[in-house]
């Protein structure tokens, strides 16, 4: 299997098949810092990555921006002093799709590189 960084985002539609319990726990496994969040029945990934001050928060929010509007996948951003939350989801499955686990991915890669 290729690294998850190196694909890309496919095109989600509202019938396209959220990941099995399978699929599930070997993709979580490629991204272990990440937590599975289930909010009003939808499970969601989140992490929350530190930083030492507001404005490099705020910097790793717009790269991740930047990244999301790249692929066409967007996560819900929550910038703090010292943090941001980013929480990835398909929202038109109402779920997790492969999309979500190759954008929380490379949002990793962004935070290491």
């Amino acid at each position: 299997m290729a690294a998850l960084t190196e694909e890309k985002c496919e095109a989600c539609r509202a019938d396209a098949p959220k990941v099995s319990d399978d699929e599930l726990a070997e993709l979580i496994r490629t991204i272990p810092d990440w937590n599975i969040e289930v909010r009003d029945g939808i499970m969601q990934l989140e992490k929350t990555f530190p930083f030492k001050n507001f404005v490099d928060s705020l910097e790793f929010s717009n790269r991740v921006g930047t990244l999301a509007e790249d692929e066409g996948h967007h996560p819900a951003l929550l910038t703090e002093w010292g943090k941001t939350t980013v929480t990835w989801w398909s929202q038109k499955i109402k779920g997790l799709h492969r999309n979500d686990f190759i954008m929380a991915a490379k949002t990793d890669q962004l935070y290491s590189g």
